[in-house]
């Protein structure tokens, strides 16, 4: 038989060919295949009978025994059995486990992916920093988690879209402009004319040097020379957010982080967007005219009280622009959009979706998805790192890079649930010892890939081994183990939770060094080596498969 890759799709449709002979008019109804936590309740268990119990006025074991009796043949079913009140209990036959090493080894790096995306659009914005200065540890963990679950989605089948928003506009840009000008000038942050607000980073120094010097940034679509006019405000503000705009996007080649599209704020502005939105909302009927300022209604909308939009000065609050922008990315076609950000943009998720539905412009509720990060304290020695000399007042992202490598940053800033608050360990992530998961679980690959480079064979005899010799507590671990991979990317696309690959991949790595100290592979036994080799290799496979969602690389020597 061939190799079934996905245990849990397959069941769901063989119980949803089952479910349209059984009750065709409810086959629309969700058919739930999960893991029971019991392993005497077989392999996969399904609820389906227990939800059609009240539209079909019957008992739960009833339905079971019809929808069992109508299930399609299936080579991977041993048996099925009802248990409770009507649970469907469905065992794998030994064989199709065992048979997974075989499809791992022939599916490559594409074992693991499913299908849940259908090729859907998918727009995933995450970083969007502000060009003020370089990358702090926190856009780094936005950076980690937004690139792990674009690459999570992709494996999940949705199409997906990277997207970096620039607040090029604003008080902030302001400030930047302003210290690079000082600097320019001559002025230190130690002058008692600098600004409360200035930014004091020696990289304000290396700016003001450049603009100074007539210097040419190229920086995504712009390509500016610098005037070494000390005067010329505006010259000096465009030559310094392109100037940081690069900078911040050599942080990121250096993290291995790329998007497809980059945003500007000022953009909404001179293309008319902004105002066009305005407009709109106004003509929605949603807004007042109060204290000399434009609202927006936004408790129409579930908000806890209404939103100024237009302040008395004429400009537009922060929020109008945002609305702009996600109005722009539904026109551009996307049927998802996620946002990646710090948990301090936590306040502008209720006012932007209310802002969206007020526009009456066919937007589902709810939309965008936010998925939003908490804070990062960085450890070295046991203390509390806070500063970086080169940004004056925190940790950089290349800092960490630079001092622990790209894999274990990336690893660290993602491997955690993104609300949950984040310990980087320096002295962890550099030490080569079990307590550091990122060495745990390359090392798990290097281990693989030496024993394979001892045996020396043809790696395509593998594809033919006799799995069917794989039954001891360690290999059956194993097998298991690998199962569970699809779904785990299934989980983590649903659940927007790009760290379940890390806490997966921490488990695969620890079966296999249990079976790794317990075994041995390049026995006198032609059949049990291949049989045992096929395994590992497939083990090195998913171990890969699962670094790359994470963005980490699977080294064969450590």
């Amino acid at each position: 038989m061939s190799a079934v890759l996905n245990f849990k799709s397959h069941l769901s449709e063989l119980f949803a060919q089952a479910l349209r002979e059984v009750a065709p008019d409810h086959s629309g109804a969700t058919v739930l295949i999960e893991r029971p936590k019991q392993a005497s309740h077989g392999d996969y268990a399904c609820n389906l009978a227990m939800q059609l119990a009240k539209p079909l006025r019957k008992s739960p074991r009833d339905i079971a025994n019809a929808l069992i009796a109508a299930l399609p043949k299936s080579d991977v079913i041993e048996k099925v059995e009802i248990a409770g009140a009507g649970f469907i209990n469905v065992f794998i036959t030994t064989a199709a486990k065992q048979d997974v090493v075989h499809g791992v080894l022939q599916a490559g790096a594409g074992y693991g992916h499913v299908h849940v995306g259908g090729g859907r659009k998918v727009g995933v914005e995450f970083v969007s920093a502000n060009p003020t200065g370089p990358l702090h540890v926190g856009h780094g963990r936005g950076a980690a988690v937004g690139d792990c679950l674009c690459n999570v989605l992709h494996a999940a089948g949705w199409n997906v879209t990277r997207e970096f928003y620039y607040n090029d506009a604003g008080v902030q840009i302001d400030n930047l402009t302003l210290s690079v000008q000082l600097r320019c000038k001559g002025i230190t942050p130690d002058d008692p004319s600098w600004p409360e607000s200035g930014y004091r980073g020696d990289y304000i120094v290396d700016v003001a040097k450049s603009y100074m010097a007539k210097e040419t940034v190229e920086a995504d679509d712009q390509h500016i020379t610098g005037k070494g006019d000390v005067n010329d405000a505006e010259a000096i503000r465009h030559f310094a957010v392109a100037y940081l705009r690069r900078e911040q996007d050599l942080d990121l080649r250096a993290f291995e982080v790329e998007f497809d599209v980059f945003s500007l704020e000022s953009a909404l502005y001179t293309d008319g967007k902004v105002e066009e939105t305005v407009q709109k909302l106004i003509a929605s009927g949603h807004t007042y005219e109060q204290d000399d300022a434009l609202w927006l209604r936004t408790t129409d909308f579930g908000d806890d009280k209404d939103r100024v939009m237009r302040k008395s000065d004429g400009g537009y609050t922060y929020f109008v622009p945002d609305v702009a922008y996600h109005l722009d990315k539904w026109r551009r076609g996307f049927e998802r959009v996620i946002n990646e950000q710090g948990s301090d943009h936590h306040s502008t998720i209720t006012r932007v979706r209310a802002g969206l539905q007020a526009l009456d412009a066919g937007i589902p509720k709810g939309w965008p998805d936010y998925v939003l990060h908490q804070m990062v304290t960085v450890l070295k020695n046991g203390e509390e790192v806070k500063i970086s000399k080169r940004a004056g007042s925190y940790v950089t992202l290349r800092d960490l890079i630079d001092e622990v490598g790209c894999d274990a940053t990336r690893y660290f800033l993602a491997a955690r649930h993104p609300d949950s608050q984040l310990v980087f360990d320096i002295d962890l992530a550099k030490s080569q010892s079990n307590d550091n998961p990122v060495y745990y679980i390359q090392y798990a690959h290097a281990r693989i890939s030496t024993v394979l480079a001892q045996w020396n064979g043809d790696r395509l005899a593998l594809l033919h081994a006799d799995v069917g010799v794989l039954d001891s507590e360690y290999e059956t671990q194993l097998l298991q183990r690998m199962i569970d991979f699809p779904q785990v990317i299934e989980t983590a696309a649903e659940d927007l939770a790009p760290h379940l690959v890390a806490f997966y991949l921490k488990e695969l790595a620890a079966d296999f060094h249990s079976y790794y100290n317990a075994s041995r592979f390049l026995v006198e036994d032609e059949k049990l080596k291949l049989a045992r080799l096929a395994l590992i290799a497939a083990v090195a496979q998913v171990l890969k498969n699962g670094l790359a969602l994470l963005g980490v690389s699977a080294p064969e020597k450590m």
